[in-house]
């Protein structure tokens, strides 16, 4: 069995998770996945282990062993059936708010979060939107006045997946302080300044350093996106640019002052004020 470590990327949505992944699967001594299932499946087996009346009538202390055995070498031997590198990261959105639960079978996970203004990712929301008027989108109803509007699509967005589920997770992750085991990347500033964010993330993982390319980003994650709609884009730029926002151009500047007072913990917190 290949003795490789794996690490976790748990990022807001239209945040760079892609790219990042894509950045450091430069490095040859890297596996990185696309938007990863393995989660779902190690999340799916705790339902059945905690429900099933045949762990229930057996020792809970030898079951919760043996499960935790089960999930940790099923994850890792998901990997191992797919790559020999010596490094994985596994990129799921969850893995943030579930590592309690990581850390029961994978101890001391290291776990990235991508962060980006919330005004930004709405922003970039609203134009995926704009770009695909061609086509229905489920969240327009006419007869019900719903998703007319940039304010009435922003009110579905906060309260929904993926945007608001993300947002909400990440308040019960800093609520809770399981952010002090996570490493926090802004988007802005690895776009602006790559060299140095890379090295706080090779610092974070443990692990030697990689002279990266950030003029010449190959795409190595492939996803269809079909199966996640428009706003699943998951397609990258190939040269790094820094990153600029033009949220008061589309949104306008009612609709920032409103999102940053509906997040205002997000921006003190993170000090994007």
């Amino acid at each position: 069995m290949d003795n490789k470590q794996i690490f976790f990327q748990s990022s807001l949505p239209r945040a760079g998770s892609t790219l990042l992944q894509n950045i450091m699967g430069q490095n040859p001594d890297f596996y990185v996945t696309p938007t990863s299932g393995v989660l779902e499946l190690v999340y799916a087996a705790r339902k059945n282990y905690v429900e099933s009346p045949e762990f229930k009538a057996q020792d809970p202390e030898t079951m919760k062993k043996a499960f935790n055995g089960f999930c940790y070498h099923g994850v890792t031997g998901f990997f191992d059936a797919i790559t020999d590198k010596k490094y994985v990261l596994d990129k799921s959105r969850g893995w943030g708010y579930y590592q309690r639960f990581l850390n029961s079978f994978y101890p001391d996970p290291k776990i990235i979060c991508m962060l980006r203004d919330p005004v930004d990712i709405l922003t970039s929301m609203e134009k995926k939107f704009r770009q695909g008027l061609d086509t229905h989108d489920d969240m327009v109803n006419s007869a019900e006045l719903k998703g007319i509007t940039t304010e009435s699509r922003i009110d579905i967005w906060v309260a929904s997946v993926p945007i608001g589920l993300a947002m909400e997770r990440l308040y019960q992750i800093v609520k809770q302080g399981d952010d002090k085991n996570m490493l926090f990347v802004k988007f802005e500033r690895l776009t602006n300044n790559p060299s140095q964010e890379l090295s706080r993330i090779y610092k974070y993982l443990g692990v030697p350093e990689w002279k990266h390319d950030f003029a010449n980003i190959e795409q190595i994650t492939h996803e269809d996106d079909s199966v996640y709609g428009k706003y699943g884009d998951h397609i990258i730029k190939n040269k790094l640019v820094p990153s600029r926002s033009d949220a008061m151009t589309v949104l306008g500047p009612d609709v920032c002052n409103w999102i940053r007072n509906r997040y205002a913990w997000f921006y003190d917190y993170f000090k994007y004020r």
